[in-house]
């Protein structure tokens, strides 16, 4: 990379554990054991939103299910998250952010970039106001996080999970390359467990391998987005930090504590979840033209089913009346049903800033 070049400086803050270091911080009693936040594992069992490091040395990771998370560790903890409870820690943590620049780009709850190429404070040195936001953290929160820094945000967001927990890794700019030079490929954000299991048949196994391939090529093995392989194995990521990053779309599922068979319960269902979808769009001053349904079976396959209307909607009766219509044409002879959502997306030229003066919701479920 050329000597002049001006660097942008990228922070990438993620919360250590969140959810578990939330209710290990809040019960004592929870401290020092594997603790497991999501649904409980009695019944027909729930997911894992997140777990303790304590719980991670068994092997429980997040998304696995909760049965499965009891047999890997049998004398782990389960608790029910309380997802008000850490938006408010999350809206704390984001005030800290805005000490010291006002480019955040909120990922999720627990983690989001920074750009701090000129800090609010003028404090000059992105390693040390990395160092400032987690020493705020720990003193005003009781919380752990962890930093990445460096020249672009795929970059960042790597480096933010080498010294877990707790850590801080700086890659500057003329180690950025050869850092990507020796990262394993499963490492690189956004390649999944079939892909990298792809690129190593292919012979694929860091990101030295992959530069030796033309765009072309890796264009031809991994389709458009070997376009951005060809970039990042070169530390080139330009994209900005997004303070207010488009909703693409909102919506709400359920899972049930019992298969659903009958038209009835399904009906009522929906006008629930409905409902809920159509306060968060009024929340947000938003109305959708595609309603997308998406439902499990007891044999966990999933579909989705949409439909598109010429005119923007966003009441509670037009968005279960839609449903109730798309589900019907999926067939309801003899079904069981596990779990039921609504979307609304394609907001067009109406999306506006949230109502309250707050950062977007946290809207998927776990």
């Amino acid at each position: 990379m050329p000597a002049d070049t001006q660097y942008r400086k990228i922070i990438h803050i993620d919360m250590d554990a969140f959810y578990a270091s939330v209710e290990q911080r809040d019960n004592p009693e929870l401290r020092g054991k594997p603790l497991v936040v999501g649904g409980l594992p009695e019944g027909r069992g729930g997911v894992v939103a997140t777990a303790s490091y304590e719980a991670r040395k068994f092997g429980i990771r997040s998304a696995m299910s909760s049965k499965q998370a009891l047999q890997l560790c049998p004398h782990a903890v389960f608790v029910r998250p309380r997802f008000a409870v850490y938006k408010e820690v999350s809206k704390h943590i984001r005030e800290i952010f805005s000490r010291y620049t006002d480019l955040i780009e909120p990922l999720s709850l627990d983690e989001a970039y920074l750009d701090v190429t000129e800090d609010k404070l003028g404090v000059g040195s992105a390693i040390e106001v990395a160092q400032q936001i987690k020493q705020a953290i720990q003193d005003e929160l009781n919380l752990t996080a962890s930093a990445g820094v460096s020249i672009n945000k795929f970059v960042a967001k790597i480096a933010s999970d080498i010294n877990k927990p707790n850590g801080l890794k700086f890659i500057g700019p003329s180690a950025v390359e050869s850092f990507m030079e020796q990262l394993p490929v499963e490492k690189f954000h956004g390649v999944g467990k079939v892909t990298a299991e792809k690129m190593k048949k292919q012979g694929l196994h860091t990101g030295a391998d992959l530069k030796k391939l033309t765009e072309d090529e890796l264009v031809k093995s991994f389709g458009k987005v070997g376009r951005f392989y060809y970039q990042i194995v070169r530390g080139n990521d330009n994209r900005p930090v997004q303070p207010h990053r488009e909703t693409k779309s909102m919506g709400a599922e359920d899972t049930f504590a019992y298969d659903l068979t009958e038209p009835e319960e399904m009906h009522t269902e929906l006008d629930k979840i409905a409902q809920t979808v159509a306060d968060r769009l009024a929340r947000y001053n938003l109305k959708g033209r595609t309603v997308t349904l998406k439902v499990k079976y007891s044999s966990f396959k999933q579909i989705t089913r949409n439909h598109s209307l010429t005119q923007p909607l966003g009441d509670a009766e037009t968005l279960s009346r839609i449903a109730k219509e798309l589900l019907a044409a999926t067939g309801l002879d003899e079904v069981k049903i596990r779990l039921l959502g609504i979307s609304v997306s394609n907001f067009g030229e109406l999306q506006s800033k949230p109502k309250k003066d707050d950062a977007p919701e946290q809207l998927k479920l776990f």
